[in-house]
């Protein structure tokens, strides 16, 4: 298959991806949070495209994207007052909603639940694409499944050239981490991913908000406490709850320190040292995923061959550690590292949000000092 790549701004570009999901193709679009890989939601062969073409297992739910509040109403069985909240303050925006299904979701766009994963996009060109469409639109992150997600067009080509009809070029996204999940289908709202709309937004909005607890064990990994496998989740509501995500090709290890979680101590910038000489020393090429606050650390490392540090940002500044944190992934990947080490981040709630997908890339390994 031939994959078109037209820049969102070229005349008709939009007006062609449109076309294309109404014929029941394949498009990739930007969003303010990571590119979308969009077909049709209620045409379980366009949803059976993506799967495919991502790789992606099929009892792996995909998220519904609209261009019109009262579209919700036209998907979802029941509307709750919560719901309505959250939709006024956060649509459009990185905020997905789970509702109780209608009948014309299919089951292979929901990965056999009854719920539906519902989302209203804040970027111009998804919105537009939306509309022109006349179609609801179904769209994971535009990857192959496992692989970090993609925040530009270019990161798109490398995963889906050929298997996809068109992308979208929209240019670098600005959020850089997939939107925040909460599940409404139970008496109290439950975060099933963290993400941009943190906990304490959403309460000040509903009140009460709960984490899914496997959130909870996730957060405790980076204590040292050992980690619920994904495997003991066997029905994920959501997308990413139960199969590893975002991972670079190379072996991917975070150093945190038990004492101080979140902060960036000399012990974990020393082990991480330590490690890296480790490494080179025994031929692998290796990278430090760290900040420009702390990147001096490893200045003495900076000449030696097969060794890389990748600064993510100021460490006060999680929005641009967001940002930049899949791009990292992928830059280590065209270093061709086998080994990479990355502190930890702050632990509020977006600096959780980040560390949740970076405990996802490393699957798991995290190394306490």
């Amino acid at each position: 298959m031939q994959t078109i790549l037209e820049k969102c701004n070229n005349s008709g570009a939009i007006a062609a991806a449109a076309d294309i999901l109404r014929r029941g193709g394949l498009v990739a679009f930007p969003t303010e949070t990571v590119y979308g890989l969009g077909g049709d939601a209620l045409d379980p062969s366009a949803s059976a495209r993506i799967y495919a073409a991502k790789g992606r297992p099929s009892d792996n739910p995909l998220i519904v994207h609209i261009a019109e509040k009262k579209d919700v109403w036209e998907l979802a069985e029941e509307v709750p007052a919560t719901a309505e909240m959250l939709m006024e303050a956060f649509w459009p925006g990185p905020l997905t909603i789970i509702l109780k299904k209608k009948p014309i979701v299919p089951d292979a766009t929901t990965g056999g639940l009854n719920t539906v994963a519902i989302r209203m996009p804040s970027h111009p060109a998804a919105m537009e694409m939306i509309r022109q469409s006349g179609v609801y639109v179904a769209a994971p992150s535009a990857n192959r499944s496992g692989r970090p997600s993609p925040t530009t067009a270019e990161h798109v080509a490398e995963d889906l050239t050929g298997e996809i009809d068109m992308i979208l070029d929209g240019g670098p996204v600005g959020i850089g981490i997939e939107s925040t999940i909460v599940d409404l289908t139970e008496e109290v709202p439950m975060i099933l991913r963290p993400g941009f709309i943190t906990r304490e937004m959403l309460e000040a909005i509903v009140g009460e908000v709960r984490l899914d607890p496997t959130l909870i064990t996730l957060e405790e990994t980076t204590q040292g406490r050992e980690t619920e496998p994904d495997s003991k989740l066997q029905h994920p509501k959501a997308p990413g709850m139960r199969y590893t995500h975002y991972a670079p090709h190379g072996t991917l290890s975070i150093v945190t320190d038990t004492a101080n979680p979140g902060e960036v101590t000399p012990a974990v910038t020393g082990k991480i040292l330590e490690l890296t000489k480790e490494a080179l020393a025994e031929g692998h090429v290796t990278a430090v995923l760290t900040t420009g606050e702390n990147g001096s650390a490893y200045d003495a490392l900076m000449e030696t061959p097969g060794f890389h540090r990748i600064e993510l940002g100021d460490t006060d500044d999680g929005q641009t550690v967001a940002s930049h944190l899949y791009g990292a992934l992928r830059t280590c990947d065209d270093l061709k590292c086998d080994v990479i080490y990355s502190e930890n981040f702050r632990r509020d709630e977006l600096g959780s949000a980040i560390m949740n997908r970076l405990i996802k890339a490393a699957g798991h390994r995290v190394i306490s000092v």
